[in-house]
Formats: C-alpha cells, sequence, structure tokens
C-alpha cells in the first residue's frame, strides 16, 4: 500500500524516511510514540496518516514551544512530555501500536549555536539536548586524557583519538576550552588539512563528544528495552539511525529478541536463541535517490522495523549489542 506523502513539503522539518515507515506500518492506526519529537515532523505524519494518538517524547523542553502555532490542530490527539524515550514505557500511559526513533541530533539544534553542538558556527561548548547534567566544556576540560581518547575513538571512530585527547590536555592547561570553535581549531591542528569533498577534520570528535555528554548509546539500549515493554502484540518499533553504531545497535537488538541465536566457535560459546519477542520486518532500509537529493540528512540514514510478538518483555543481554563499555560520569 502507498501512502500519500504530500504533506511533507508543508511540514517545518522533512521526517527522514518516513515514507518508508507509512508504508510498512500501514494502515496507521491506534496509539503511537514519537521519542525523539524535535520539530514534529514524524508526529504530524503519523497523526494526518491516522493514528489516533500520539505521545510526543522530547529531552529538549524547547521544542514544545515550537510547536505550538500547529499542535492545537490537534486536540487531545497529540500528547507532549518532556522526558527521556529511555523512559518511553512510563510516559506511554499504556500499550502502543508504534513507536519511532528519529537517532541523533536534530537539524534545528545544529543551527542553534547558542547550543553549541556545531563547529560551523561559533558558541558556548554545550550540547546538552535537554539543558542539564555536565556541559562538553566540562567534559572537555575535566575529563582525564584516557577518558578523552576513549570517547573520540570508541563513539567518533578517529584514528587520532590519541593526538587529538593530548592537545585538548595540553591546550586547557593554559586556559580553559570554552567555545566551539576554539575546540575545533585545536582538533584542526591535529589532523591533515581538509580537502575539497571532505568532511570538516573535528566532525568525528564533535559527534563524540555530544554522544557522551547526552549519554546517546545508554539511552539508546535502554529505549529499545522500554519500547519492547511498552508495545502491544503487533506493535511496531522503527528506528531511523544516522550512525554507523547506533545501527549496529539497533541491529543487534533485533537479532537478539527476533530469536537469533549462534552456533558457537572454538573461541565463543554457543548462544541459544531467544524467545520471538520481535519479528523483523526490514533489513536497513535506506533512501532513494529522490530522498536524498530532496533531504541531504537522509544521505546516512538507515531504518530497521520489526513488529512486537505476544511473548513477555525479557532482560536484554546488553553485551551482545556491541557497545564499549567505560565510565564516563565519573570522571568529569
Amino acid at each position: 500500500m502507498t501512502v500519500d506523502r504530500s504533506s511533507d513539503a508543508a511540514a517545518p522539518h522533512v521526517p527522514v524516511l518516513i515514507g518508508a515507515i507509512l508504508d510498512h506500518a500501514a494502515p496507521i492506526a491506534g496509539r503511537w510514540l514519537d521519542g525523539t519529537f524535535g520539530a514534529g515532523g514524524y508526529t504530524r505524519r503519523l497523526l494526518d496518516a491516522g493514528a489516533e494518538t500520539v505521545v510526543a517524547v522530547d529531552r529538549d523542553p524547547s521544542v514544545f514551544d515550537m510547536a505550538r502555532d500547529w499542535a492545537p490542530a490537534y486536540g487531545d490527539r497529540l500528547r507532549m512530555v518532556e522526558g527521556q524515550f529511555s523512559d518511553l514505557d512510563t510516559h506511554a500511559g499504556g500499550p502502543l501500536d508504534g513507536v519511532v526513533l528519529d537517532l541523533g541530533v536534530s537539524s534545528m539544534q545544529l543551527d542553534q549555536a547558542e547550543r553549541g553542538f556545531s563547529f560551523q558556527k561559533d558558541g558556548p561548548l554545550d550540547m546538552r539536548m535537554s539543558g542539564q547534567g555536565p556541559s562538553a566544556a566540562d567534559l572537555v576540560n575535566g575529563a582525564e586524557e584516557q577518558v578523552l581518547a576513549d570517547i573520540l575513538f570508541h563513539y567518533g571512530e578517529e584514528r587520532a583519538a590519541r593526538r587529538i585527547a593530548r592537545a585538548i590536555v595540553a591546550a586547557r592547561a593554559t586556559a580553559r576550552i570554552e567555545t566551539t570553535r576554539a575546540l575545533a581549531r585545536i582538533v584542526e591542528s591535529c589532523l591533515p588539512r581538509q580537502k575539497p569533498g571532505q568532511s570538516h577534520p573535528a566532525t568525528r570528535s564533535f559527534q563524540a563528544i555530544r554522544i557522551a555528554v547526552n549519554d546517546e548509546f545508554g539511552e539508546l539500549e535502554r529505549g529499545l528495552e522500554a519500547a519492547e515493554r511498552a508495545l502491544a502484540p503487533g506493535g511496531w518499533l522503527a528506528v531511523v539511525s544516522f550512525h554507523s553504531m547506533e545501527d549496529r545497535v539497533v541491529k543487534r537488538f533485533f537479532q537478539q529478541r527476533a530469536g537469533g541465536g549462534g552456533g558457537g566457535s572454538r573461541h565463543a560459546p554457543v548462544v541459544e536463541a531467544e524467545p520471538l519477542r520481535f519479528v523483523e520486518v526490514s533489513k536497513g532500509i535506506t533512501a532513494d535517490a529522490a530522498e536524498r537529493e530532496a533531504n541531504p540528512r537522509a544521505r546516512s540514514a538507515r531504518l530497521r522495523m520489526a513488529r512486537r510478538t505476544d511473548v513477555p518483555s525479557g532482560e536484554v543481554d546488553r553485551t551482545r549489542l556491541g557497545l564499549p563499555r567505560f565510565e564516563i560520569r565519573g570522571k568529569i
């Protein structure tokens, strides 16, 4: 079934791969939860497609002020909740027919220099999605060199992680690093000059620090588990990721919860297949050429979808999700 997508042009934010989500889950009905509300693109499309109710969750309180011009038109079909999607089963208020998660930082957050997410615009080195807790400046100026190197290497896949961490520690010994431009210059000094067509040298470092500041991978693990608890039998879980590690976590979660085991080898024991708590219905959907051309954010996006079975939720073996484990909070 093909779903009309004509309302995308009128939306303030074009939700990535929403057409594929609506197509797979059609007909859209019942109670849905958008765990990363942002500018409301997914929420609006779900409501327009037939969802009875959408619970819109976001840890950034500013996004709800931005929705005040259009949200009243949906009346009590839309319920907005400030909070983290790792607690979505609590926010849901009852069984859900669908959950959508659009991971990472939103384009509107990147555009706000005062939020400190981007090296493209000078601003305070903040990066906190909720505005609460230690900031990026706290992390950069307070974490031990080895912790910084671990963050840059594991979360940003930055090969020069140790060199950059060493340069950060040397720079902060002279003066506290307070702005995005100051940090970007330090990173740039450690890497070859940017060539035409290449991403900015600071891209991976900024991504890694943002992930650490907001505990994005921990949030993802807990959010997937919460979705399993909240979804009614037959309910949909759709996750859009923009980072290879995010996608790997989602992929391994679905493999584990969809009954995937392992035959073992001389290096690893046999992994016993688990009861099917999900049925995976898509294995890494990417945007087509038209969507990539219309929406540059879609170029790195990958969608995975699965449908909940009636098997009760259970404990997830997080060690099989493939995330690095090291202490950050206690080191700032």
